[in-house]
This record gives structure tokens, C-alpha cells and sequence, in this order.
């Protein structure tokens, strides 16, 4: 089983030519909404990855709630562990260029209502993996890391979005997974030694005995276990949407772990997960079936 501990948003998008200067209005050419939030988003991941999953957070009582949930209910995953509150359902507002980059701006809404005690639910029996993203509130990610740990359930923390107060609890999780520019930003506020990422990611593993995961986007992924450091390139693709590339990696590698595949299979797998979600709009909705991403790894 795996268990997300996280975030629930329903994603607003607009799509423009260019992403606009600060200051500057641009017009967009269509408007869409989709379930999203970076929780929600790597539990459908592992979902269709073929895992077992049960999601732990909050919606609020209203009518984004239910199309925030639509698809994570579609994919069978277990939404016993959500709760509703009286705080509006977390959003996300997000604009995507002609090019596929994008900027977002996230509302937590019923996120911030995701609570240390309710972290009960995600560890009603030993064993299993732990996914973790940084849209909640940070006492609650601790807390989680610590009950993990006490579980003896293997944690993955996924340091999206940046925050800085998150550098000291880092060590806690069995794995940790950054984006590039992620990684170098925590890495000089835990004044990781060695000169470039390859040295300071091995620095980073030395130190705490945990691995590291760097995405490097359309460059691949790097890792640095304590003994091993692995360079898996990413599928190449012409991207058109790379909103929920980095969630689906998690929840794919999730259940490549849960899985007992090997780190390298797993993160080869994910990456390509990873990939083919660039090529749909959306976040949830562009999340590749398994049959998808097993099709490019063994062809036919």
C-alpha cells in the first residue's frame, strides 16, 4: 500500500502564447479546469502505475470538491482519509505557454486544514510506503516523517514546492526528490560541501545516509545513495503541457519501490512517466496509464 499525504486542488489553466513579464497582461486562448494539487496528483500517478494507494488531506464543502476528486475516484483510489472542511477547496492558477512552460500560483484553501493528527490515517498498520509533498503544513510533514519512521514504513518526500524551513527535516525521509532547482537551493541551506550538484548530491547522502533524486526535466534524472550514483536519461519528447511531470515521476517511482523493483528500474520507469505526461494538457488528465509506459520500456 501506498499512502500520499498531501495536497487537493482543483487546477484553473489558461493557456497563452508567452508567460507575461511581471506587471504585463497578455490574452489567453483557452480556459479549462482539472482536479489537481501535487498530492492528489502523484496518488492517481501510483494509481495508474498499478499500486495499491490511499490518499490522506482535505476539500472543502463546496463544489470544486467534487471535480477535484473525480478523477482520483475513477482510479480507485481510497479517499477514506479525506476530510471535508469549512475552508474552500485548495486551487491552483496556473498559466501554460504555446512553448509548455508554465507558472503557477497555488491557494491552499482546505490544505492548510491537513492537520499532524490526521496523519492517523495513513498508518493504520506497519510496513508500506509513505509519499509526502510540501503543499500542507510543515508540522504536518514532520510529523508524518517521524510516524513513518515508527511504522517502519519507507518515506519519500518530494521538496515541492521550495521552503526553506523544510532543509532540517530532509534527512528524515528515505528519499528524497528534487527538481534541479530544488535541490540547489536546499543544498546551500544545509551548506552541502563539494563543488557542483554531482559532489554536493553525494555529499548530501554521505551525511544523512538517505537518497537523493534530482529530475533534471528533458536532461533526465541523477540519484546519490550512499554507495551509488545513477544517470537515467528522460524520453525524448516535444512537450505541450509540462504541468504534473514531477508528480507523476513520484507516484510512478513510488510504486516502482512498493513494486521491489531495483532504484535504477524504477526511476527509468518514472522518468518515462514523466515524459509522456508532457504531451496532454493538464495534470491528472496527462497522467500516462501503465500499459503506456511499459509499451515505450519493452517495445514490441
Amino acid at each position: 500500500m501506498i499512502t500520499i499525504i498531501g495536497s487537493i486542488n482543483l487546477d484553473l489553466i489558461a493557456s497563452v502564447e508567452r508567460l507575461p513579464a511581471p506587471g504585463e497582461t497578455v490574452l489567453g486562448d483557452d480556459f479549462k479546469t482539472a482536479p489537481g494539487g501535487k498530492g492528489a496528483n502523484q496518488a492517481l500517478a501510483a494509481a495508474r502505475a498499478g499500486a495499491q494507494v490511499r490518499m490522506v488531506g482535505a476539500v472543502g464543502k463546496d463544489a470544486f470538491a467534487v471535480e477535484a476528486l473525480a478523477c482520483l475516484k475513477d482510479g480507485k483510489v481510497d479517499l477514506t482519509g479525506i476530510v471535508e472542511t469549512h475552508a474552500a477547496t485548495g486551487t491552483a492558477l496556473i498559466l501554460v505557454a504555446a512553448s509548455g512552460e508554465n507558472t503557477i500560483a497555488v491557494v491552499p484553501g482546505a490544505n492548510a486544514s491537513v492537520l499532524p493528527g490526521d496523519t492517523a490515517k495513513a498508518f493504520q498498520a506497519k510496513g508500506g510506503i509513505v509519499l509526502l509533498q510540501l503543499e500542507i503544513p510543515l508540522t504536518t510533514v514532520e510529523a508524518a516523517l517521524h510516524a513513518a519512521r515508527k511504522a517502519q514504513c519507507v518515506a519519500i518526500l518530494n521538496t515541492a514546492p521550495f521552503r526553506a524551513e523544510a532543509a532540517p527535516f530532509l534527512a528524515k525521509a528515505d528519499y528524497v526528490v528534487a527538481n534541479e532547482t530544488e535541490f540547489d537551493l536546499y543544498a546551500d541551506a544545509l551548506k552541502l560541501g563539494g563543488s557542483g550538484r554531482e559532489a554536493r548530491m553525494r555529499a548530501f547522502a554521505k551525511q544523512t545516509g538517505r537518497t537523493i533524486i534530482v529530475t533534471l526535466g528533458a536532461e533526465g534524472v541523477l540519484a546519490a545513495t550512499t554507495d551509488t550514483f545513477l544517470t537515467v536519461p528522460a524520453l525524448k519528447v516535444t512537450p505541450v503541457d509540462t504541468v504534473g511531470a514531477g508528480d507523476t515521476f513520484c507516484g510512478y517511482l513510488a510504486a516502482g519501490l512498493s513494486q521491489k523493483m531495483s532504484l535504477e528500474d524504477a526511476l527509468r520507469r518514472a522518468a518515462v512517466a514523466g515524459s509522456l505526461a508532457c504531451l496532454k494538457p493538464g495534470a491528472q488528465p496527462a497522467i500516462p496509464l501503465a500499459s503506456e509506459v511499459d509499451a515505450v520500456l519493452s517495445p514490441t
